[in-house]
Formats: structure tokens, C-alpha cells, sequence
């Protein structure tokens, strides 16, 4: 019988040979997908039916330029996505900027009624820049301070975490302490004096007597 933790990890290797087997047979054939454009008709009035979906020339002078400006924009963005998913470099965050800019293009191409296209996606760009770019420039300075510097930001934060945790463990032991009750200390000098004392003996000795008289009178 198989282990489960055996069959796990083969699964997820089959899996991953199959993801990389696409990507990489995607890049490959990516030249021939950019050249389908060619082999369309160039009437004015042409259409084709892709998938049930009827496409026309949307605007452009014919259907083969229409699939041109789209087939441009569709590869570029596909292989950027692609790099995206398997860089392994610390500022991959960065490429989410020409993939949405591809995307925006094919968006405006597809959708949009205008008669020009790839000229105002550059404003659609800007929020999404201006949350990318601070973001990859702060790992840049985590790591330029780590590896240049020798500075380690977590570290410092890990011993600034522990020290504080000591620090309110010492408080909580501290009040501990001073909820406890105090108990008085005697010696053994105290001790004797205070059991030996002629207070202490007179009231043994009546409380003796007391006990005497009382069995004294049982007996009689």
C-alpha cells in the first residue's frame, strides 16, 4: 500500500510537470499564434465564427488587421503572465504593470466604441503604479538594508518582540509578588522566647490545674 504523504507528493509532481509542459509549449508556439492574422480574409466584410462567438472588423479597416492588433497585445500579455508566475526574483511585482497595461489595450480594443485606441490606458495605469511601485521599492530597501547594510529589519522586530514579552512577564511576576501574603519569619531564639515565657508557662500551668481539679472531682 502506498503512503498517503508518497501519493500526495507524486500527485503535485505530475501536476507541475504538466503546468510546465503547457507554459513551455505555449512560448514555443507563441511566433505561430502572432502569424494566424495572415492566413484571415482581408474583405472588408468578412467575419469568422470562433467558438460560437461571431467576430467582425470592429472598426478596422478588415478582420485580418483586427485579429493583427489583438493577436499583438494577446502574446505579449500571455507570456508576461506566465514570466510573472515563475520568476523567482524579489521584484516580479513589478511585471503586474505591463500585463495590466496589455490588458487595459485589449479591453479597449474589444469593448470600447472610440475611434483610437492605446491612448488614454496609460491614466488607468497610474493607481495601480502608484500601489506597485512603493511596494517593490520598500522590499528593494529591506533587502538593499539587509544584504548591503547588514541590517535585518525581522530580526530587530523578532528581539524587540521577545524583549517585550520578558519585560511584561517581569510586571506580571512583579504584581504576583505583591499580592502574595506576608508571612512573618521567627527564629528559633523568637520562637523559644515567646513558648518559654513566664506568660505562656502561668497559663499552661492553670490550664493544667484547671484539668486536675476537673478529673479530681470525677473521681470523687
Amino acid at each position: 500500500m502506498i503512503e498517503k504523504p508518497y501519493a500526495e507528493n507524486r500527485s503535485l509532481a505530475k501536476r507541475k510537470i504538466i503546468t510546465d509542459t503547457l507554459m513551455v509549449f505555449f512560448i514555443a508556439i507563441s511566433p505561430f499564434i502572432f502569424k494566424v492574422h495572415e492566413y484571415l480574409p482581408s474583405d472588408p466584410e468578412a467575419t469568422i465564427s470562433l467558438f460560437g462567438l461571431e467576430i467582425d472588423k470592429n472598426g478596422f479597416q478588415d478582420i485580418s488587421i483586427y485579429i493583427w492588433f489583438l493577436l499583438g497585445k494577446i502574446v505579449p500579455l500571455y507570456l508576461l503572465v506566465i514570466w510573472f508566475f515563475t520568476c523567482k526574483h524579489w521584484w516580479y511585482h513589478i511585471i503586474l504593470i505591463p500585463i495590466l497595461m496589455y490588458a487595459f489595450q485589449i479591453f479597449e480594443g474589444v469593448i470600447s466604441e472610440d475611434d483610437y485606441i492605446d491612448t488614454d490606458n496609460i491614466f488607468w495605469l497610474l493607481p495601480f503604479c502608484m500601489i506597485v511601485i512603493p511596494f517593490v521599492y520598500l522590499i528593494r530597501m529591506k533587502l538593499y538594508d539587509r544584504y548591503v547594510h547588514g541590517i535585518d529589519l525581522e530580526a530587530m522586530e523578532a528581539e524587540l518582540h521577545e524583549l517585550k514579552k520578558k519585560r511584561l512577564k517581569g510586571q506580571k511576576i512583579e504584581i504576583a509578588k505583591a499580592e502574595l501574603p506576608k508571612v512573618a519569619y521567627r527564629s528559633l531564639s523568637e520562637w523559644l522566647n515567646q513558648e518559654l515565657s513566664t506568660a505562656r508557662l502561668e497559663q499552661i500551668f492553670r490550664q493544667f490545674h484547671s484539668n486536675l481539679k476537673n478529673w479530681l472531682h470525677l473521681k470523687f
